[in-house]
């Protein structure tokens, strides 16, 4: 086995220039398609992020009409029993209350509808770090009494840090919510869209302001990643008895979910195209090969050499072709794509206006993930393990006499 496999690397090397342009076709095929797999991938997680991050969380503990009917109705009195025995679990990071409704945002002759935010100031800063999206004045201390606007909504009701914001909606059981709050501090929001719409208020500020002391309409649970999330859900569904339910953001937020599993299924079929050109290429390379050196397969064979070990011979030098370009072409994606994690790629003109019109930041985004380098790696060695059997099944039907008359 040494032996051929010092054989076969020294066969390489033989024609170099054929050996380096099939294994730079296997280069950037990996180079190209970890770039692309790094690009959906990044733009997933942003997705996931903004979503889980700055509105749902990873999971919510609401009551059971609420999803299907968001009315203050469907709100439930605050217990911190059950924030302590949910975060009694290994998967938990975090547990905090929140008072979301709509109400109308107004300064002088100007209105907009705007989302409301009942919020634990220190716990809710912990997760989702508004504090450090704040542009101008301050983040809510607890206990505060003024608000937090997004600077979108800011600049529609031409407002500013100190200035008086006129809310009015409706409270618990239809009551009448009215009330003045000075703006605390103008934030720009993960999201676009929500930066247009987000006022956040202290949790017991926005209880009173809609007659509702002592209750949430969610209980936010946060995790570290989706796997923890569906293990702790299973846990939870048994835990978290009627008329509460516990809810997952793939269960709340659908429309996300079947976007990045449309989008992945198109990616494959872009990957599946490159995958079968780098295929051809190599599978072109060793036809071409054998042809040359269909001489010397028989002179080989003709002094003694077994066919099996030609056809083994043949096989390590495709699957040295194969591990070369993947190897090189991880080692040079790797750090060009955690440059590009780093430095995202602005878009701009009408491509910027439109993503943010869908309410995604106007940024191409990037991922490092484990997924992004051995799913190209592990595909491509598997294409090249297979086309490597040519070779050898063309050295076992090696016929001799012909060869030494070729």
């Amino acid at each position: 086995m040494k032996t051929n496999l010092k054989i076969a690397w020294r066969n390489l090397w033989r024609n170099r220039r054929r050996t380096l342009i099939t294994v730079a076709s296997i280069f950037f095929g990996v180079l190209f398609s970890a770039y692309m797999t790094s690009m959906q991938e990044g733009s997933y997680k942003k997705m996931v992020e903004i979503v889980v991050k700055f509105y749902s969380g990873y999971l919510q503990v609401h009551h059971q009409d609420y999803w299907e009917n968001k009315s203050l109705n469907n709100s439930f009195d605050y217990r911190p029993g059950l924030a302590d025995s949910i975060s009694r679990h290994r998967e938990v990071e975090m547990v905090f209350p929140r008072l979301e409704s709509f109400a109308l945002a107004s300064s002088e002759n100007l209105t907009k509808g705007a989302m409301i935010f009942g919020i634990d100031p220190v716990r809710e800063d912990q997760w989702t770090g508004i504090s450090n999206r704040i542009q101008t004045g301050r983040y809510l201390l607890p206990g505060d009494r003024g608000v937090v606007i997004g600077q979108g909504l800011a600049a529609y009701l031409n407002v500013g840090l100190n200035d008086t914001l006129v809310m009015i909606g409706q409270g618990f059981h239809g009551v009448a919510a009215a009330g003045k709050f000075p703006i605390r501090g103008l934030v720009t929001h993960a999201s676009p869209e929500l930066n247009k719409l987000v006022v956040y208020m202290d949790l017991s500020a926005c209880q009173e302001f809609f007659s509702m002391p002592g209750k949430i309409t969610s209980l936010v649970v946060n995790v570290e990643n989706n796997q923890a999330m569906r293990s702790l859900l299973r846990k939870l569904t048994g835990e978290v008895a009627s008329p509460l339910a516990v809810m997952s953001w793939e269960e709340m937020q659908p429309e996300i979910v079947q976007q990045i599993e449309s989008d992945r299924a198109s990616g494959m079929l872009m990957k599946a195209i490159l995958y079968l050109v780098i295929g051809f290429g190599i599978l072109a390379t060793m036809m071409m090969m054998i042809a040359e050196r269909k001489k010397e397969f028989g002179v080989m064979v003709a002094v003694g050499m077994q066919k099996s070990r030609l056809a083994a011979i043949l096989f390590f030098e495709t699957l040295f072709i194969g591990i070369l370009g993947i190897i090189t072409g991880i080692i040079v994606s790797y750090p060009l794509i955690l440059f590009q994690v780093a430095h995202p790629i602005p878009l701009t003109g009408q491509t910027a206006s439109v993503m943010e019109e869908f309410g995604f930041e106007p940024f191409i985004f990037f991922s490092s993930a484990t997924i992004v380098f051995t799913q190209q790696a592990i595909t491509i060695f598997l294409l090249t393990l297979l086309i490597s059997v040519y070779p050898a099944w063309a050295a076992a039907r090696l016929k001799v006499i012909r060869l030494l008359h070729a």
